[in-house]
């Protein structure tokens, strides 16, 4: 998924003193870590100076409120499904309240950073790269805490390799977390990583079935490859699809070899895959198991993913049989949009410059059939939209999609009405002939405009969101000003960053 780049709107509001200097740094740092879900420099801010900034807030807020910022940190990881965010912010919450002489909370705080098994070591790694390696009692007894929590068979498989600095031993090593506060097996997880981090061969204990399932698997199949296209044996190995087609390389038939994976491969590496699939030649048998499970909208919610992906699936897939099942699961994945209270304006460029050319190199989809989407999809899940087309502003249009609609014929629908409005681009003008009362406006463009007053033309005290599918080369909406963002590009985030930059704004924590 392409990466966009964020102008967030100004910090949140700033006090002095007492409870409200707190509600004003938290804010301010919630919407950083906000505007950090994409990652990259922003419009008036590079990465560098973001981080800088970042640790600082963290810093002020750690001495002020452990508690709260123990919730912001487990909230980013498993609810915003961060990674490098949630474990910076425990690192210097704790550096900060240690620097303070503050005890108690340090170790929870670090303890809830962490939600997949190699990150134990990569905040060991951040520690030891940034202030250095003496590691205080919290930092080691939270990260074993993690250890003990995430450490297991399939994630020392799947995540213990070379490519990480500090491995599961490491961890171990320098932690010592209590396996036998998890049982007789995980006292042998715990011995046989550290074993084959110092190179030790040694049989796994019996209690670690999966671990000596993958030894013996991976022996047999050095001489018989076709022993990787048994599935359960797949399975019981914790071997991953990346794993088996590296072993496999050129000794097995690509179709047999995809057919054994299918069954336990993820969704999203389903949906990735299909290409793949269909140039090896899966079976319609294989093919049926894969769009039986698109159709499960159990299964779509719990992948997390959302409309923009499934596009991308849909366009990006050859043959014709996973068509109607992308189409389901694109309609499934409208479940997991958050919602938006009240009325909400979405404003689309349909101008020429908006047809041009793809929004990556990696895809096929244009800027205008982006930005459908994003419209459509709201409207299809049943929120209070008013989707309208524009150009020059002469003759903006309605685009009506009524609860449940497809999304993908109402997204080939609209973009045909392209030229309906003309073909040049005046965005100030459009926002006035459309504006009507609206909670928020998002205005979708390359913001390639004919006239000046954007801003001016919804209230201020209105929230209005700029999405420049030209990139940041040039900005419309006025940067550092309340109520107004500019982000460049159109994504799956862009869903889930409009409810909580309101949440910041109105210090309404989603945790």
């Amino acid at each position: 998924m392409a990466k966009f780049n964020v102008l967030k709107r100004a910090a949140a509001r700033t006090h002095e003193g007492g409870a409200g200097y707190e509600r004003g740094v938290k804010g301010e740092l919630f919407m950083l870590a906000v505007a950090n879900m994409v990652g990259e420099d922003t419009f008036y801010e590079k990465a560098g100076e973001r981080d800088a900034r970042f640790a600082d807030l963290v810093h002020r807020v750690a001495v002020e409120d452990v508690e709260w910022l123990t919730r912001f940190v487990r909230w980013l990881r498993t609810e915003a499904n961060m990674r490098s965010a949630p474990l910076v912010a425990a690192a210097e919450g704790v550096h900060a309240r240690l620097a303070a002489g503050i005890a108690g909370g340090n170790r929870a705080l670090i303890a809830a950073s962490m939600d997949r098994a190699d990150e134990p070591g990569e905040l060991l790694a951040y520690w030891m790269g940034r202030h250095g390696r003496n590691l205080p009692m919290p930092v080691k007894r939270g990260v074993a805490d993690a250890a003990m929590r995430l450490y297991a068979e399939y994630p020392l498989l799947k995540y213990d390799t070379g490519a990480h600095g500090v491995r599961f031993a490491d961890v171990i090593e320098l932690t010592h977390p209590a396996g036998r506060r998890g049982g007789a097996w995980k006292d042998d997880l715990f011995r046989h990583a550290i074993e084959r981090r110092h190179g030790r061969a040694e049989a796994a204990s019996q209690r670690l079935a999966m671990v000596r399932a993958n030894a013996e698997l991976r022996a047999l199949a050095a001489g018989e490859p076709e022993a990787l296209l048994d599935p359960q044996a797949l399975k019981a190995a914790g071997m991953t699809w990346e794993d088996v087609l590296s072993m496999a390389g050129s000794a097995l038939p690509k179709a047999r070899l995809w057919e054994a994976l299918i069954p336990a491969m993820g969704l999203m590496a389903l949906a990735r895959n299909l290409r793949n699939f269909d140039e090896a030649g899966v079976s319609d048998e294989a093919a049926a198991t894969v769009t039986a499970r698109f159709g499960d909208p159990a299964q779509v919610a719990r992948s997390r993913m959302f409309p923009f992906r499934w596009l991308s699936a849909y366009e990006q897939a050859p043959s014709l049989r996973w068509g109607h099942a992308l189409d389901r699961a694109l309609q499934a994945s409208l479940a997991n949009l958050p919602s938006l209270p009240g009325r909400t304006l979405v404003l689309v460029d349909t101008s020429a410059s908006m047809t041009h050319r793809p929004i990556s190199k990696r895809s096929t989809v244009t800027p205008l059939k982006a930005a459908a989407v994003f419209g459509v999809a709201l409207a299809a899940k049943g929120e209070r939209v008013d989707l309208v087309g524009f150009a020059d502003g002469t003759r903006p249009f309605r685009h009506r999609v009524a609860a449940g609609a497809s999304v993908i014929r109402e997204v080939d629908t609209f973009v045909r009405r392209c030229g309906e409005d003309g073909h040049g681009t005046a965005i100030a003008a459009s926002l006035r002939a459309t504006y009507d009362r609206h909670d928020r406006v998002v205005l979708v463009s390359d913001m390639q405009t004919m006239d000046d007053g954007t801003t001016s033309a919804v209230p201020a005290h209105v929230p209005l969101y700029g999405f420049n599918l030209g990139g940041y080369r040039v900005t419309t909406v006025p940067q550092r000003t309340p109520n107004r963002a500019e982000f460049g590009g159109l994504t799956d985030a862009t869903f889930r960053m409009l409810p909580l930059i309101e949440a910041g704004r109105d210090e309404a924590w989603p945790f």
